[in-house]
């Protein structure tokens, strides 16, 4: 006498694998807490709007999708440079995982307003001479992104083909 049926024991073993590998992601999806939340600080949203669009495309590149899996918080100066003082410190206090920010005075209210959490940095002319940085080789701290270096003289901006260059700096 046979306990299962064997078509009926494929069926069940089947059943119990699919719902073996199921249940990982039932389980992450019903527990709850806070999405990995990118803090952006920029100027308003009609000047970033292009910028914001390419981040959020490579995001989404990268299989991270604003309110499924990672959540964005804007914070706009709106035109004064007095704001961004007090827009990155509401990202500190909402506990973002990173700040990301363009230009230097974003970047600069965004490292006077913490100490711990990262702040990536894009189009910042003068990351060592502001301050952000220690060096371009060894920033130190918690700011790191890409910097805009100009030439010096106006001569070799004549002379070169391309007189401005972006460099990246890395933590570490």
């Amino acid at each position: 006498m046979q306990l299962f049926d064997p078509l009926r024991r494929r069926e069940f073993i089947t059943l119990l694998g699919g719902a073996a590998a199921a249940w990982p992601l039932a389980v992450r999806a019903q527990q709850p807490g806070k999405l990995p939340t990118i803090g952006f600080l920029g100027a308003t949203p009609s000047i970033e709007g292009q910028r914001v669009a390419a981040f959020v495309q490579r995001l989404r590149e990268l299989a991270w999708i604003d309110g499924r899996n990672l959540a964005i918080e804007y914070r706009w100066a709106e035109g004064r440079n007095e704001r961004y003082t007090e827009a990155a410190a509401e990202l500190v206090r909402l506990k973002v995982d990173v700040i990301v920010t363009v230009a230097t005075p974003a970047t600069l209210a965004a490292k006077q307003a913490t100490t711990v959490i990262p702040i990536v940095f894009a189009a910042v002319s003068d990351p060592v001479g502001t301050g952000l940085v220690a060096s371009l080789a060894r920033p130190g701290g918690n700011v790191t992104g890409l910097a805009n270096q100009i030439s010096d003289t106006i001569g070799k901006k004549l002379d070169s083909n391309s007189c401005a260059r972006s460099y990246p700096i890395f933590a570490g």
